[in-house]
């Protein structure tokens, strides 16, 4: 098992891309902490399709909005599993609407929720973060690209993490720990469904012309939060089926 006895926390980890990545880390041996907002029954039917794995998984309700939520849950995971090796951001919201229009409090959360929790989870997890681990945070590929209107306080949240990854890597380098930016098109999801709105519009700028799977991006991230992958590190990588080709 590629992460058998590693620890590892993923920030907003109860559906989507997040969820995807709970189950592939407990079925490869990880004991797993994640966080969810609102949805108890999310959480509690993520806990039992994960039973059957030999990572264990723990779920805390936390709002990630709220930095003393965010390092309680991150000091209940330690206190459960010991030292962090690994953990995952996969946190985000889409505050959508024109700069004209858009209320200052979308833009503040946007930032809060998009930009400000990925900080203060990072650092809370670095105090008790074993040597050699890995940071992952999951962006977005609309940091370079927003080719639609209303989009701009959440491409400058997820432009935000670019530079982010790239200083925090230089500040813990020194400690053998990683840090990167997964930046996926557009993904199968509650928030992105490929039946929605927009989705017939998005295929048409991607070259593979399909939505991905949560799946697809979790085993990039599982990649990432390998030994093979101790080498890179302050990256920002596309996932985006050819969505900035």
């Amino acid at each position: 098992m590629l992460f058998k006895s590693k620890h590892a926390i993923v920030q907003g980890g109860s559906r989507g891309i997040g969820a995807a990545i709970v189950k592939k880390l407990a079925k490869e041996g990880a004991n797993v902490t994640f966080t969810y907002a609102s949805s108890d029954q999310n959480a509690k039917l993520l806990i039992t399709e994960t039973a059957q794995y030999p990572g264990t998984v723990m779920a805390i309700k936390a709002n990630s909005a709220n930095e003393y939520e965010i390092t309680a849950a991150i000091k209940q995971s330690f206190d459960r599993f010991g030292s962090v090796d690994i953990l995952i951001n996969s946190i985000g919201i889409l505050e959508f609407g024109s700069v004209e229009t858009l209320p200052l409090e979308s833009f503040d959360r946007s930032y809060s929720l998009n930009v400000r929790s990925l900080f203060i989870a990072s650092q809370s997890a670095l105090a008790v973060m074993n040597d050699n681990g890995r940071i992952i945070h999951i962006g977005s590929v609309n940091s370079e690209r927003v080719p639609f209107e209303g989009g701009a306080a959440y491409a400058m949240s997820k432009s935000a993490i670019i530079g982010l990854t790239k200083g925090m890597a230089r500040d813990v380098a020194v400690r053998g720990i990683t840090v990167n930016n997964v930046q996926p098109g557009p993904v199968n999801t509650d928030m992105n469904p490929e039946q929605g709105e927009f989705a017939e519009s998005l295929k048409q700028i991607m070259a593979l012309k399909r939505y991905a799977n949560a799946d697809e991006i979790a085993d990039f991230v599982l990649y990432l939060a390998s030994p093979a992958a101790a080498y890179i590190t302050g990256a920002n990588l596309n996932i985006d089926g050819g969505f900035t080709a």
